[in-house]
């Protein structure tokens, strides 16, 4: 089953019916504004694709307005394929920890609101482990509390396509947010 939205394409539902490229693998961050996020994703050697959405909230086929407005529960998050051949999840997981700040709720720089907050959506018991065990190593070198959900992945519905590479298509490939 696939549900549409309007301005992005098609995108997959539970159980994620859809496959990324041969033998890649899936994870799913929300660390702040998409664009960054992608971009900093985009650089990591072994990383195939990448697509910036929403996921984690609870109407289907959100749009950008709506989310902004918090009418849906989703979080701007990126979708990132990988070879695990070439990168693990543990080394994507380091990226997410170092490009954002995890000890804000619903806020990275400027940006508030609950669609910025800090989460790990994981797509097996494997990854949730991983994720867990992540988080815990990074708090033992934190002040404060990491706040970063760490939950299932649900739904990914792909953004608008103005969104998708958006400061690659703004002339800065590889400005990403880095809050630390």
């Amino acid at each position: 089953m696939k549900l549409r939205n309007r301005n992005a394409g098609l995108a997959p539902v539970p159980p994620f019916e859809e496959d990324g490229p041969d033998g890649a693998e899936r994870a799913t961050f929300a660390a702040g504004c998409f664009w960054s996020v992608e971009a900093a994703f985009r650089q990591v050697h072994g990383v195939l694709q990448t697509a910036v959405g929403y996921t984690g909230g609870h109407v289907p086929d959100p749009t950008y307005g709506r989310v902004c407005r918090h009418r849906t529960g989703h979080a701007e998050a990126v979708e990132v394929w990988f070879d695990p051949a070439q990168v693990s999840y543990a080394e994507l997981l380091e990226v997410f920890w170092r490009i954002h700040n995890p000890t804000t709720r619903n806020r990275q720089g400027l940006d508030f609101g609950s669609q910025y907050r800090s989460a790990i959506f994981y797509h097996d018991a494997g990854q949730q482990e991983t994720a867990i065990a992540s988080r815990d190593a990074q708090q033992q070198s934190r002040k404060r509390q990491i706040v970063t959900q760490i939950t299932p992945a649900s739904a990914f519905y792909r953004a608008e396509e103005y969104h998708q590479r958006y400061l690659e298509k703004h002339g800065h490939p590889g400005r990403a947010a880095t809050i630390r």
